[in-house]
């Protein structure tokens, strides 16, 4: 008797278990096609706020403009300073960024050997790490000649890094215009942002991650070369490695601002 016991309650945690992903699954489904979208890191330009493998959670109200009756309903809110976003990339629309605000309208932004300063004083930025061992004259000291960029030629990118160098530099200083951000990865020394190629239209912001539903342990070439032959072995590592890749700790976790 004792062991048909622990069988049917064996059983039944594991249906209790299935059911709980389910109902996960169908809410995921439904935030992703109206309240939120969601997103799977694929590059360690966030490291080591968001990882490589985070599937996160997008809250596309957070930033949505506010009517005049939904406005008292809804906290919607415009980016500022310290926030994480996600945004169409300026250069390619079809793909999706995540970074972080350094500079909203009015700001001036600079960097002096890693330093950054916002309005003429220094900030502080616990989330920012430096993983790199070389010093780059045009990666830690902004703005500068964009002749000295460390970054592969692509004349889309370069036209619009021209025209923020060209128009918005004062004083040694880049001064954000009207409806525009400036955003750079917390893995300061490998992110591909707002120094390489411009701002970002504040039409381009989709909205705020606000969840790690999932982390699971790929790696980029994993992500981004999911095509053809590759999707099917990525969805098979998956199903083997499930349990054994999964970040666990990471599972459910909140992603706040600055």
């Amino acid at each position: 008797m004792d062991g048909n016991s622990d069988i049917g309650a064996a059983r039944t945690a594991a249906r209790g278990f299935l059911a709980e992903w389910a109902v996960t699954i169908l809410m995921m489904l439904f935030v992703s096609t109206s309240l939120g979208w969601s997103y799977v890191i694929p590059t360690g330009s966030m490291e080591d706020t968001l990882l490589v493998g985070d599937h996160i959670l997008v809250d596309k109200l957070a930033y949505s403009p506010a009517g005049s009756f939904s406005r008292h309903l809804l906290p919607y809110e415009e980016p500022k300073d310290g926030d994480i976003i996600a945004f169409h990339y300026p250069v390619d629309p079809s793909q999706m960024f995540v970074k972080r605000v350094i500079g909203q309208p009015g700001d001036r932004i600079r960097i002096v050997n890693q330093q950054l300063y916002r309005n003429g004083v220094a900030v502080r930025e616990p989330y920012v790490y430096h993983k790199s061992k070389f010093f780059s004259a045009y990666r830690d000291n902004f703005p500068v000649d964009m002749a000295w960029s460390d970054v592969a030629p692509d004349w889309k990118r370069e036209e619009l890094l021209s025209k923020m160098l060209t128009n918005y530099i004062k004083d040694g200083e880049l001064v954000v215009p009207a409806n525009s951000f400036f955003a750079m990865g917390d893995n300061r020394d490998n992110s591909l942002d707002s120094r390489y190629w411009g701002l970002v239209p504040r039409d381009n912001i989709v909205g705020k991650p606000v969840l790690v539903f999932w982390s699971y342990d790929a790696s980029t070439s994993e992500l981004m070369g999911a095509t053809g032959g590759d999707v099917l072995r990525h969805v098979v590592s998956v199903g083997e490695h499930f349990f054994s890749r999964t970040r666990w700790n990471r599972t459910f976790r909140l992603i706040r601002g600055a």
